[in-house]
C-alpha cells in the first residue's frame, strides 16, 4: 500500500483536563466510548489499526466492507469504532468482537454491527497528506470528504464538532452517563502524532453510594488491596458493579482490621465478581465476601453494561447511609442519547 503515512503511524493523543477550555482556538467533539482506529485504504486494500498499532480489520469485517464501498480510492481516516444498542453505546458488545474464532466474529458482525465515527482526515482521496496542516483546514477537508463519500453509508459516519463552548458544555450536562465526555482540540495546530499537547479530554465525573460487598488483598501483603462495590438491582439483589483500589496507604492497615471481622458469604446475592485475571496473583485474585454493612461514596466517569467501566475513586465511607438505599437507580439517570448527535 503506497500512502504518505505508514500503518504504524501513532494517532494523536489527548491530555486530561478537569474543565472544558474556553476560547476561539478550541474545537469541541464528543468523546466516544469505543476503539480508537486509523482506517487506511489504497485501491481494494483496507487496514484498520488500533491506537496501540494492532490490526483490527479481521474483527470488524463489516467495517472493512463499508470502507471498500466508499467511492474514494484512497484515504486515511481517524475515528472511533462503536457499537450501539437502541440509544446506548455498548462497549461490552465491542469487547466481544475481539475473538479468535472467525465464525464467531462473522456471527456478531451481523448481530451487533459496528460503525466508524470519523473525526479527522489525515490523507485525502487524492493522496494529499494533511497531517502538517492545522485542524481548522483538516476539519474543512473532512466535512467536504464526508459530504462527497459518506452520504451513501450508514456505517461510516461523521462525528460532529463545534466551536461553541456552550454546546460542548451542554453535551456534558445533557448526556451525562451516556457520553464518555468531551474532546477539545486546538484548531491552529497540526496533527501531532503520538503527542498530547494539541487536544485534551474532559470526562463526566459523578458520584455514587455503593455497598462494599467484598474485598481483595493486595498482591504482596495481607492488607486490603481493593474494595468490591455493589448496587441493589430491581429485584433487590446486590450486584457487583466494579471496584476501587484508590485507598490511602495509611488507611489500609486499619481498614483491613475493620473488614476481616465482616467476612461472611455470599457477599453479592446477584451478579458476583469473576475469577482471577491473567495478571492476578493467587492472593489478589481471590476475593472475600462481606456482610452488606459498609457504604462508600465513589467517583466514577462512565457506567455501562451494569458496571463501572473503569476503576473508581474512593471519596469517603458513609456510615450515615443505609446499604439498602444504594440502588442501581443512582446511575440510571435519563439523558439524551449521544447517537442523537449523529443524525
Amino acid at each position: 500500500m503506497k500512502l504518505p503515512i505508514p500503518f504504524d503511524y501513532p494517532p494523536m493523543d489527548a491530555d486530561t483536563a478537569r474543565e472544558i477550555p474556553d476560547g476561539p482556538l478550541w474545537q469541541y467533539e464528543p468523546k466516544w466510548d469505543g476503539f480508537r482506529c486509523l482506517a487506511f485504504r489504497q485501491g481494494r486494500q483496507i487496514e484498520l489499526m488500533s491506537k496501540s498499532g494492532q490490526p483490527l480489520a479481521r474483527y470488524f469485517p463489516e467495517l472493512a466492507s463499508a470502507l471498500l464501498d466508499l467511492k474514494a480510492e484512497q484515504f486515511v481516516l481517524d475515528g472511533e469504532i462503536i457499537i450501539h444498542r437502541e440509544k446506548i453505546v455498548d462497549f461490552d458488545a465491542l469487547l466481544q468482537r475481539i475473538h479468535p474464532a472467525e465464525s464467531r466474529i462473522r456471527k456478531l458482525s451481523v448481530e451487533t454491527p459496528a460503525e466508524l465515527v470519523v473525526f479527522d482526515l489525515l490523507v485525502t482521496h487524492s493522496g494529499v497528506n494533511l497531517t502538517g496542516e492545522p485542524l481548522e483546514r483538516r476539519r474543512r477537508e473532512l466535512e467536504a470528504f464526508a459530504q462527497k463519500f459518506f452520504k451513501s453509508s450508514s456505517t461510516v459516519r461523521l462525528s460532529p464538532a463545534t466551536r461553541e463552548f456552550k454546546h460542548a458544555r451542554s453535551w456534558l450536562k445533557e448526556m451525562a452517563g451516556a457520553l464518555d465526555g468531551v474532546i477539545a482540540k486546538r484548531v491552529d495546530l497540526p496533527y501531532n502524532s503520538g503527542e498530547r499537547h494539541a487536544m485534551v479530554k474532559i470526562k463526566n465525573l459523578r458520584t455514587a453510594d455503593c455497598v462494599v460487598g467484598g474485598f481483595r488483598y493486595g498482591s504482596k501483603s495481607r492488607e486490603v488491596g481493593s474494595l468490591l462495590l455493589g448496587l441493589y438491582n430491581e429485584e433487590g439483589l446486590l450486584d457487583h458493579v466494579g471496584f476501587t483500589s484508590a485507598i490511602p496507604r495509611a488507611r489500609k492497615q486499619t481498614l483491613t482490621g475493620e473488614l476481616e471481622p465482616l467476612i461472611e458469604p455470599p457477599g453479592f446475592t446477584g451478579a458476583a465478581p469473576g475469577g482471577p485475571s491473567r495478571w492476578s496473583t493467587e492472593r489478589s485474585g481471590e476475593w472475600k465476601p462481606l456482610a452488606p454493612k459498609l457504604v462508600v461514596e465513589v467517583q466514577y466517569d462512565h457506567f455501562s453494561g451494569r458496571r463501572f467501566r473503569h476503576g473508581t475513586k474512593l471519596l469517603r465511607f458513609r456510615p450515615d447511609k443505609r446499604p439498602k438505599s444504594c440502588t442501581i437507580a443512582q446511575v440510571r439517570r435519563e439523558s439524551r442519547s449521544p447517537l442523537d448527535l449523529l443524525r
